[in-house]
């Protein structure tokens, strides 16, 4: 545990549940965009999000988080202005999610470039979150570490190779966490490795060019 477990994250707004975890959960999307502004993005609202989210900013604070603010950026007062003068077609409901935390948003996102996109990620308090769902399959990370998401086909022998490469040709990189979500065997799937120290960007190129691998992405410390 350390400080900011106790006291909470430096932040604009009211509340640490409903506006820093938020602006954290859009960063999400910020970084699976490649740090671009998407150019649609829908955002279902559940549970106390949905309820009390207007009130405590949460719709500002996802959106600033998408596009690229932190939890203590002053835009995010301004940020649905913002967004329309990027050009962001967005739109907000609100949506009981069964089984989600309290404090859940899921956001449907499209880039310029026609890729789609997908996040389910829950706002756990202090500021922290949990993203549980990457493009309908499920995940568990907390933004708290370095993370590499993975995205490929469910094929023998592809985290094998994606794992000996990252040992032999990047060995001071220690490896603190590793799952693995597949829709079908056989399909896609996507690959989550937490790392204790930042990865180099040619690490994610490398990754993306082994065999089987459509994208790898990696989200640096929220």
């Amino acid at each position: 545990m350390n400080v900011f477990d106790i006291i909470g994250p430096v932040m604009i707004g009211p509340s640490s549940s409903h506006t820093a975890g938020a602006v954290r959960i859009g960063r999400v999307v910020n970084k699976l965009c490649d740090g671009q502004d998407p150019v649609k993005a829908d955002i279902t609202l559940s549970g106390s999000f949905a309820e009390t989210g207007r009130g405590h900013g949460t719709d500002r604070a996802i959106l600033a988080g998408i596009m690229g603010f932190h939890s203590y950026s002053p835009e995010i007062k301004d940020a649905l202005n913002i967004a329309r003068d990027r050009g962001i077609n967005y739109s907000f409901v609100n949506e009981d999610i069964r089984g989600a935390h309290p404090n859940t948003a899921k956001i449907c996102f499209r880039t310029a470039d026609g890729k789609n996109g997908e996040i389910m990620g829950s706002s756990i308090g202090g500021g922290n979150i949990i993203v549980s769902s990457v493009n309908g399959m499920k995940v568990e990370f907390n933004g708290n570490s370095n993370t590499i998401l993975i995205m490929h086909m469910d094929k023998p022998g592809v985290i094998a190779n994606v794992t000996n490469m990252m040992h032999w040709q990047y060995e001071d990189l220690n490896i603190s966490n590793f799952r693995l979500s597949r829709q079908e065997k056989g399909g896609e799937a996507i690959m989550t490795i937490e790392t204790d120290n930042l990865p180099p960007e040619s690490l994610i190129e490398d990754i993306r060019r082994i065999n089987q691998v459509t994208n790898a992405i990696l989200i640096r410390r929220l």
